[in-house]
């Protein structure tokens, strides 16, 4: 079989222009990054505000492991099925960030024959988006230390400051670092950290405001420090707004590309869901809404993080209201969750396949207690066996959900017509009564054990002394009614990765909480997630190459 990058490689793409008539976009509005690629005119996404409204489906999964689930191929594959059935349909997903792509988990474009291409290009500069957050965010670090250097007239506490500098890169060196070292003219000498690019408020920012408005205002209220007084300092009192949007100003707009069945892509920003809100940018949804009759997105890492978080910031921000939800499962990836060796997961074991499926159960009910109707899907492997895949049909369906087995990485599209169709019945039958889990009204620490208990199935939650104490002080600095963005592992329901499956008599352990005031919520810290990831013992960047053609190999 060849890989996913020989599959890219050798596929014909359309002129991105030929994409974009095919949507109705006039080639004036397209504005081009290459042959392939290009960005929506501010023009033409005013244009269509008033365009009728399609359906929106969220694909989700259960958690992840080692297996594979292939959320992001089943997006792909979903879409192209779409156009083989003739409907109008666009794919709206987030862009990859170059830390997993060198890491561990490889890049974000789907896989076999139901990919996004340019799949090298996606996967690494793409059209510069994260370079301008990158950018963005360390212009207000630097403003802010030369703030204080030159005078300090804001009384910043230099111990309280609360800002981190980003690269878009696991490095866990720059996690904890000190700056200002040398003589006097080099700064003033205090502690730092850094987080991954996708981890940036900066990030978040751009993928939940509307429009440049919004963008900048936004960014006036993000938090970057406390003064002596212990009041907040914000990007806007240090001047960095005009500047920031600036370095932003193309980001915002949303990026054009095409499936392997030249089905249309909307690819745009990228926030980690296990410590950012996990959803591409409302923009780009939205966009995609006013263009087709049928909108796939995503949204990060298994339901307990990234849908938990599409339902309740990005849908509750935006005004948005999903029409169903997709949920992906393995056969592999459910045996994995009930006891089996990973060496062992091509053999037929049913008894793991009853225990571990206990993990898809809770994530339909999760789906469930938000008023969305639940399509399953089976992500199909060669190894499963018809007793396997049977079970799980009938283990869904007696839970109200509809089933299908996606065939869509060996077959793109046509191995999606039975996932499509079901979706599309479940679109006609089951009608959306969206609604979020929780009052945003709620106090912060109610809102946390709302999520823990309902969505994790935590006993309860513990705080550090630390976040305690943050609570209170953002809740008396008029914080307290944001929703609250969960910083979770994203390998199991609790926050211990080793507890697969469906973990019951456990506890949530929150250690810090901090604003994002600009994005609009709050971040709890739990268990030991971190912000700036690190390389494993043998990356993926050992793997990757270029020959003297310019032609990548090594990238998945």
């Amino acid at each position: 079989m060849k890989t996913d990058i020989e599959i890219a490689q050798e596929a014909v793409l359309e002129p991105i222009q030929k994409v974009a008539a095919r949507l109705g976009i006039p080639e004036e509005e397209v504005e081009f990054y290459g042959r392939y690629k290009a960005k929506l005119s501010d023009a033409y996404l005013r244009s269509i505000q008033n365009n009728p409204q399609g359906k929106l489906i969220l694909v989700t999964a259960i958690n992840p492991t080692p297996a594979g689930e292939g959320k992001t191929t089943t997006s792909v594959g979903l879409g192209q099925a779409f156009g083989r059935l003739h409907k109008k349909a666009v794919i709206a997903l987030r862009e990859p960030s170059l830390g997993p792509c060198f890491g561990i988990k490889g890049g974000a474009s789907g896989g076999g024959y139901s990919q996004v291409v340019p799949m090298e290009d996606l996967n690494l500069h793409f059209t510069g988006d994260f370079h301008a957050v990158t950018s963005a965010n360390n212009l207000l670090a630097a403003l802010l230390d030369n703030h204080i250097h030159q005078g300090n007239a804001l009384q910043i506490d230099p111990g309280q400051v609360v800002w981190k500098r980003c690269m878009d890169m696991n490095d866990r060196a720059l996690r904890n670092i000190v700056i200002g070292l040398g003589s006097k003219t080099d700064g003033v000498v205090r502690e730092d950290h850094f987080v991954i690019t996708v981890a940036s408020e900066i990030m978040a920012i751009l993928c939940l405001a509307e429009d440049m408005a919004d963008l900048k205002n936004r960014l006036s209220r993000i938090v970057v420090a406390y003064n002596y007084a212990g009041e907040p300092v914000t990007a806007g009192d240090l001047k960095a707004v005009g500047a920031m949007a600036a370095l932003l100003k193309d980001a915002l707009k949303p990026n054009l590309i095409q499936t392997l069945e030249h089905t249309p892509a909307i690819v745009h920003g990228g926030p980690f869901a296990n410590i950012a809100h996990g959803c591409n940018s409302v923009r780009a949804t939205k966009a995609a809404l006013r263009m087709a009759d049928y909108v796939i997105t995503e949204a990060g890492f298994g339901a307990d993080l990234g849908a938990e978080k599409f339902f309740d910031i990005k849908c509750r921000m935006a005004g948005l209201k999903p029409d169903a939800a997709v949920l992906v499962a393995t056969v592999r990836a459910l045996k994995y969750n009930g006891g089996a060796a990973k060496a062992e997961l091509a053999r037929e074991d049913l008894s793991a396949l009853q225990r571990g499926i206990s993990n898809l159960e809770k994530h339909i009910e999760n789906l469930q207690k938000y008023g969305v109707p639940v399509v399953v899907a089976l992500n199909s492997f060669v190894t499963d066996t018809e007793a396997e895949t049977e079970f799980v049909r009938t283990f869904c369906e007696e839970r109200g959900c509809e089933f299908a087995l996606s065939q869509v990485w060996e077959k793109g599209g046509a191995g999606g017509i039975e996932l499509a169709e079901k979706v599309l019945k479940t679109l006609e039958e089951k009608p959306s009564c969206y609604r979020p889990l929780y009052d945003e009204k709620l106090p912060i620490r109610e809102k946390i054990e709302t999520i823990a208990g309902q969505i994790y199935g935590a006993d309860g939650v513990t705080y550090s002394a630390a976040a305690e104490k943050q609570i209170r002080k953002l809740e008396e600095l008029g914080f307290g009614e944001l929703p609250v963005c969960m910083a979770k592992t994203q390998y199991s329901l609790s926050d211990d990765p080793a507890l697969l499956g469906r973990p019951s008599g456990f506890k949530i352990n929150v250690r810090e909480v901090y604003v994002s005031a600009g994005a609009g919520f709050v971040v709890a810290l739990t268990g030991t997630v971190m912000t700036m990831p690190g390389l494993s013992r043998n990356p993926a960047a050992y793997g990757i190459d270029v020959d003297a053609d310019g032609k990548i190999t090594g990238l998945f």
